[in-house]
This record gives C-alpha cells, structure tokens and sequence, in this order.
C-alpha cells in the first residue's frame, strides 16, 4: 500500500504502542474498554463503570451523542452525558472513550474523553479527521461499514498528516449480503492491519455481531488473531437500554468474559 507512509510499519517489526495514562496499547497486555452504548443516566453509567472495572476493564465506553440511523431514535444526552461520563471517571478512575460526531463539538469532547472515538459513520468524514489530527489527543477510529483496509488505512494516515499519531484502529465489522448478523466481524482484518500498519488494533465484537451471546467466542476469537485490546458494550440493565441492548452483556457475562480472555491472551504470549 504504497499510499500509506507515517503510519507504515516498514522497517519496523513491532506495533508502535499508544500511550493513554498509564496505559498503553499495543504492549503485551491487552487493554479492555467497557460500557454502555449510550449514557442515560447517572446510575446506569456509574453502576456499569464499577462493574466492568471489578472485572478488569481499564476504560469505559459510552455515547454522549449517538448517531442513529433513525432520527426518532434516542440521540444521546449530550452535555449532560458528558457531565455523567466525568463523574463516573471519578467515582471509578477509569478512562474514558467517547464519540465526537462533529468538528464543532470537538473541544468539548476533548475535555472529557480520554480516547475520541470516530465512528464508523464518520470515517471518512475529512473534515473532522483534519481537526483530530491537530490535537495530541489519542484517537479510536472505526472502520467504516463498506470501507475497505486500505480506505481505513487511509483515513488513519489523514489523522497523521496533521501531527497527530496516537491512533487506535478499531475493526468493528463491514454490511456483507448476511442478514443474521449486524455485520460480519473482519477478523482478516487483524493481522492485515498489523502487516501494513505499526498501529495498535482494537476490535468490537458487539456492533461486528449484534448479538450479545455471540460476543464472547468473537472476542476469543480476536484475541486469538493478534488484536490489542477489546471494545465491549455492558449495560447493567440491557432489556430496559435506549439503545444496542440485544448486543449488550449484563456485568456477570462480561466478568466470565474477562475470564476466558485471560486464559486466550496466555496461550499466544498475551496478558489481559
């Protein structure tokens, strides 16, 4: 992929990690992020936030703006989601990731997140990958649903472009003619990205399956293929969600989760 140059990983033979706090992706331990799709209330996303880090999350996930496909859909809490996603930052210490769907929005968001997250629908969203990649901010950037590797590849190298290299690739599945599944997960993917690129690689076995029972043998799997790290959707509460509760886990699925990651992670030289 002759286009792609500060992100290459020629003549380097190891991923390049990506420092956020303490933590860092791309080393030996694999970094799990957690949480709700969607922020709905103080008690929904502090009681998740204590229970996906009792069972080894490092992160927590969760939208304060939502892009959904139907407008008559819960959009989000915004600001106030925002507000609830900092006091469960400081009522756990975990770090936060969370979308930014619009170059306006931007500055606020930093302020907040830990990790911006790039949404599938926004992977090409050039304007907004110019901003991002003028802040030293690390960046979650999701594979868009119908892009290819190398249009993923590429919308990571115009981050880049603007100084900004702390970028996570997130495989989170692309819309195939299967219609039992949300998506299909592109575990090819994993090794790929780590073969052309020195970016540490995330994978979201939650939106790449719409199932919450098939989450764990895909995040078995993901392990298994060479990935950094994990993003999940938890919900204490997932019937009653406003949003991606069919792919949610309750906290006790997640901690049995945990556990059979472990185990994975040590039988190819990793640790979670």
């Amino acid at each position: 992929m002759e286009s792609i140059r500060l992100i290459d990983r020629r003549p380097e033979t190891t991923t390049h990690p990506v420092r956020v706090g303490p933590h860092r992706f791309g080393d030996r331990r694999l970094v799990v992020i957690a949480g709700p799709c969607s922020v709905e209330s103080e008690e929904q996303v502090v009681s998740t936030a204590r229970a996906v880090k009792a069972a080894g999350a490092t992160f927590l996930r969760g939208g304060a703006y939502k892009p959904r496909t139907s407008p008559y859909d819960f959009q989000g809490l915004r600001e106030e989601g925002l507000r609830l996603l900092a006091l469960a930052r400081q009522e756990t210490g975990l770090g936060v990731v969370t979308e930014v769907m619009d170059a306006r929005h931007l500055e606020r968001v930093a302020e907040i997140a830990d990790i911006l997250q790039i949404g599938s629908r926004n992977m090409q969203n050039f304007t907004l990958l110019d901003e991002v990649g003028r802040l030293d901010h690390p960046v979650l950037l999701k594979r868009g649903m119908a892009a290819t590797i190398e249009e993923f590849l590429l919308a990571a190298e115009r981050i880049a472009l603007g100084g900004n290299d702390r970028i996570l690739l997130c495989e989170r599945g692309i819309r195939t003619f299967e219609p039992a599944t949300r998506n299909t997960l592109d575990l090819n993917a994993v090794p790929l990205l780590k073969r052309y690129s020195r970016l540490p690689v995330i994978v979201d076995p939650s939106h790449g399956t719409g199932h919450w029972w098939m989450v764990p043998h895909l995040s078995r799997a993901a392990v298994a293929a060479g990935c950094d790290g994990l993003i999940i959707e938890v919900h204490v509460r997932p019937e009653t969600a406003r949003s991606d509760g069919a792919q949610s886990l309750t906290p006790a699925t997640f901690e049995r989760l945990m556990r059979e990651v472990r185990a994975v992670a040590a039988a190819v030289g990793r640790e979670a």
